[in-house]
């Protein structure tokens, strides 16, 4: 399938669902707008920088299909794909669509409010209108206008000015691939009031073996003095393709810390993009992902800091084995009245197998004089001399790969303060962990 094939394609699909589905107001002229600029803009390809090292023909050059409701989705099969259950609300959405019959919204704390996109379009479209799409952008992003031209489900998420959520809310997005390749827009919206605490996470998982395509936008917004804890798990089948983005902006002396850890899918494109826009923001941006067989992982990450006396902490790590590639790409951006920024950022990648290749290219674009920027890289494989050192305290080969690679993921988990999300992974990444040849 061409380029011009598959663009034209998605415009068959977005008149059925203007059709179908119609949205009223500022809602409906986004919707339109982003599908003008899909149309300009088309898929990417390596041509342009940012896609350089990630081909994503396999995606584009599949006829992918909207994905339909799924009435006989059952609790137990729910059970089976759930990374953790964390005892807060949990919004369940299969192939794209809120299941109200799977989710909890019962007994929320005083100040939250979480519902579905679908609903709040249909009856509350001023309460998302000032904020959807606004951080998001779709002029240079394809795959956010596509989301964005496509916009019908997800989650909303609204914590009011001085509310402390205490127990992490659940985004649970499941695909299930039929007979033909198909696609889910999914799209989350949190809006964070000045001075509130939220910990909120997102799971992509998915089942099957006919490919399917998750493309997911998340949006935050950050309030003055609030503190936003978000974490992203993905964990697609093997013949999956996922494009997500994550859009935060942060108001002044807030703090919001993002946290990506990948165990699944054929490609993934992870993207983060991160604005400090308030003086005396905090910014912390974590990843840790696992590659085996053909796998492709593209991070590519964005803070801007364009106010003063704001930091960022970044930390990236990958464990690659077989022929799998990974690509990281990570900016720094910090503009003229940006002053006082300290902003440091890391890339590490464990390489498992001789096949196996790492990109990485950290960038650094300083406008500002009275800065602390730093930014490093590093690619290798595991220590000899710690191997050596463990088969000779009676460890097998095989066991002294285990304890050195769990170890350089250790670091990252431990920055993930919800306890059940990370016991899961833990035993998740030990259970996946590739081992290699040992005696």
């Amino acid at each position: 399938m061409t380029q011009i094939a598959a663009t034209a394609g998605y415009a068959d699909q977005f008149a059925l669902l203007q059709k179908e589905a119609p949205l009223v107001g500022p809602l409906a002229s986004l919707r339109e707008e982003a599908f003008r600029c899909f149309s300009r803009l088309g898929f990417p390809t390596t041509r342009l920088e940012s896609w350089r090292s990630t081909n994503i023909s396999p995606i584009t050059e599949t006829a992918f299909v909207p994905s339909v409701d799924r009435a006989d989705f059952s609790r137990e099969t729910l059970d089976a794909l759930r990374v953790s259950r964390l005892g807060g609300a949990e919004l369940v959405f299969v192939n794209g669509t809120y299941v109200s019959a799977l989710s909890t919204t019962e007994g929320l704390p005083a100040g939250l409010r979480v519902r579905s996109l679908q609903k709040v379009v249909n009856n509350d479209p001023d309460a998302v209108a000032p904020y959807l799409g606004r951080l998001a952008s779709v002029e240079d992003k394809a795959f956010t206008a596509l989301n964005t031209a496509f916009l019908r489900d997800g989650a909303v998420v609204e914590v009011a000015a001085g509310a402390l959520v205490s127990v992490p809310i659940h985004l649970l997005f499941i695909s299930l691939s039929d007979s033909v390749p198909a696609v889910n827009q999914s799209r989350v919206l949190v809006i964070a009031g000045a001075a509130s605490q939220l910990q909120i996470v997102e799971s992509h998982t998915g089942t099957g073996v006919t490919s399917y395509l998750n493309n997911s936008v998340t949006e935050v917004s950050v309030g003055d003095e609030a503190i936003v804890d978000h974490y992203t798990v993905v964990g697609e089948a093997e013949s999956a393709f996922r494009v997500g983005s994550l859009h935060a902006s942060l108001g002044r002396a807030s703090n919001f810390s993002a946290h990506a850890i990948t165990v699944g899918g054929a490609i993934i494109r992870n993207e983060a993009n991160v604005v400090l826009g308030g003086e005396g923001g905090e910014c912390t941006l974590n990843g840790l992902y696992l590659a085996s067989g053909r796998q492709l992982v593209d991070n590519q990450t964005t803070i801007d800091h364009a106010q003063p006396h704001c930091d960022s902490h970044e930390l990236y790590k990958g464990i690659l084995d077989g022929q799998s590639r990974a690509v990281f790409n990570g900016k720094i951006v910090v503009r003229l009245d940006a002053q006082k920024t300290d902003a440091k950022q890391s890339n590490k990648a464990l390489l498992l197998s001789e096949d196996a290749q790492v990109t990485t290219k950290p960038q650094l674009e300083i406008f500002a004089d009275d800065v602390r920027c730093t930014h490093g890289a590093t690619v290798g494989q595991l220590d000899v001399d710690a191997l050596f050192y463990l088969r000779s305290r009676a460890l097998s080969q095989q066991q002294a790969r285990q304890v050195l690679i769990h170890a350089f993921a250790a670091d990252l988990l431990s920055r993930i303060k919800v306890d059940a999300i990370r016991q899961q992974l833990d035993a998740l990444l030990l259970e996946r962990l590739p081992m290699g040849d040992g005696s």
